[in-house]
């Protein structure tokens, strides 16, 4: 039997979901809430174009590219809170706060 590949963006909603976040998709990708926070989830796979504004945001990529992004996030010095989860090939992850980056 072969392997299983989950994309990211099934990745990032499991997660959520498992934490107890509602998690809704919009055209800018997903959108997970609980209680009073809203956290706009982008999926980054590739270098592309990090959003400029926001209040909460948390990019999923792989866990082998997380770090490089919390780097390049804290270099662009962006004005909302963000966290980068790192997904591993078995479906595990790692959690980058921008602390981590300093």
């Amino acid at each position: 039997m072969g392997a299983v590949t989950t994309s990211l963006g099934e990745q990032a909603q499991s997660i959520f979901d498992d934490i107890g976040y509602t998690v809704s998709r919009t055209e800018r990708g997903l959108q997970a809430e609980h209680k009073w926070r809203v956290v706009r989830v982008t999926v980054v796979e590739n270098n592309e174009r990090l959003p400029d504004t926001g209040d909460l945001r948390c990019f999923v990529t792989w866990a082998s590219e997380a770090s490089a992004l919390g780097r390049r996030l804290t270099r662009l010095d962006v004005d909302y809170e963000w966290a980068v989860i790192g997904v591993h090939g078995d479906g595990s992850y790692d959690v980058v706060h921008p602390e981590q980056n300093l």
